[in-house]
């Protein structure tokens, strides 16, 4: 299985997709969500599942990994830019913007696409994606660990796409 995205050009993701886009919520975090395509899914997969992860957030979020989307029961293989906003077919979870040091966001305004807002140098990205061989009991508005729990047993494969975004 391999996950691409035009938002990512040469390891670099595009200004759209962050805080030096256009498209923010009443919070001022960006929300214009990335597009994705998977390629060569597995035989019986029903699902997938994706988080966006930023690993470079540790210095400057006190000692935590950022996660900047979930999503998961999504029964297709691309999504289009600003999918976080436009689709209904899957279900999303919270986004670390919700968090004491992401300003205590409501929840509301978490379960989506929470986009790229590095504050003190270029951050690399990572969006992971899970191919499942089966759907998952969560709502929207699930806790992160709550995808994971679920997942145990039923991941087929597993794919990570990088990019760095600029501060």
């Amino acid at each position: 299985m391999k996950v691409i995205s035009s938002g990512i050009v040469d390891g670099v993701i595009a200004d759209q997709y962050g805080k030096h886009g256009q498209h923010h919520n009443v919070n001022g975090v960006p929300s214009y969500s990335l597009p994705l395509e998977i390629l060569e899914a597995p035989e019986g997969t029903k699902s997938f599942a994706l988080y966006l992860e930023d690993k470079d957030a540790c210095p400057v979020s006190g000692g935590f990994s950022w996660v900047h989307w979930v999503a998961a029961n999504i029964t297709r293989t691309s999504l289009e830019e600003n999918a976080s906003q436009t689709a209904t077919d899957f279900v999303q979870g919270l986004n670390s913007w919700v968090s004491i040091q992401g300003g205590q966001q409501s929840p509301e305004l978490s379960a989506c696409y929470g986009g790229m807002a590095p504050p003190n140098e270029p951050h690399t990205y990572e969006l992971h994606v899970y191919a499942l061989d089966t759907m998952l009991e969560l709502d929207n508005g699930f806790w992160f660990h709550e995808m994971f729990r679920q997942m145990e047993g039923h991941v087929l494969e597993q794919a990570t796409i990088k990019g760095v975004y600029r501060h």
